[in-house]
């Protein structure tokens, strides 16, 4: 399941040969160009991770837009004790879990309803039969990519988070714990809990 799920929606990151803690002093230091350069670094993966929490990419805009704007104003707040990365995704994910609590009419499209007979064969192989081909067999498939998104969708906010930073950011848990503020054995709870709903929602959208 988690295989699939990183075929499916995994998101390509920056240029990682980017001197990032350079970066970073010059930025602290005024650089704006250094400060440009962070951000298109990260903006594309910022916004990804928060379009998938919250489900909505006009909300997405202005939740990822805000995270830049407090990342920037907090830089001299930075101590450096974690990643930038990690310090920078704090921020997104938290901002945009406070916006889901105060925001909770969010719904989402029934999965059953884009399920056609061919994607519904292809997900019930891979679900139901463990011999069935590789995942990444489906990847170039935009009926499946749409539909594990809109499962995603469908996990509780918490869960939600954990399970994209961790299948589709591939972030270690103790990013994640740093990530989140919390406890690595909550963090390992949560990303089982979120595996084992997501994969029940596949699997109640193709009965």
């Amino acid at each position: 399941m988690v295989k699939f799920i990183q075929e499916q929606l995994k998101v390509t990151g920056g240029n990682i040969s980017i001197d990032e803690a350079s970066l970073v002093s010059q930025a602290r230091a005024g650089n704006m160009a250094s400060v440009e350069k962070l951000i298109l670094k990260y903006q594309d993966r910022v916004y990804n991770t928060i379009l998938k929490i919250c489900g909505n990419e006009a909300d997405a805009a202005e939740l990822a837009q805000d995270a830049f704007v407090r990342a920037i104003e907090g830089l001299k707040n930075f101590k450096g004790e974690s990643s930038f990365y990690t310090w920078l995704f704090r921020i997104a994910v938290n901002l945009t879990l406070n916006f889901c609590k105060k925001n909770a009419k969010l719904s989402f499209q029934s999965l059953q309803e884009q399920i056609d007979e061919d994607t519904n064969r292809q997900l019930k192989d891979y679900l139901i039969d463990k011999s069935a081909g590789e995942p990444s067999e489906l990847a170039a498939k935009k009926e499946v990519h749409s539909l594990i998104s809109k499962a995603i969708e469908k996990l509780e906010p918490q869960q939600r988070a954990v399970v994209i930073l961790r299948d589709i950011e591939q972030m270690s848990y103790n990013e994640i714990a740093e990530t989140l503020e919390m406890e690595i054995g909550t963090v390992k709870s949560r990303i089982a809990r979120g595996r084992k709903n997501l994969k029940e929602i596949l699997e109640a959208a193709i009965q």
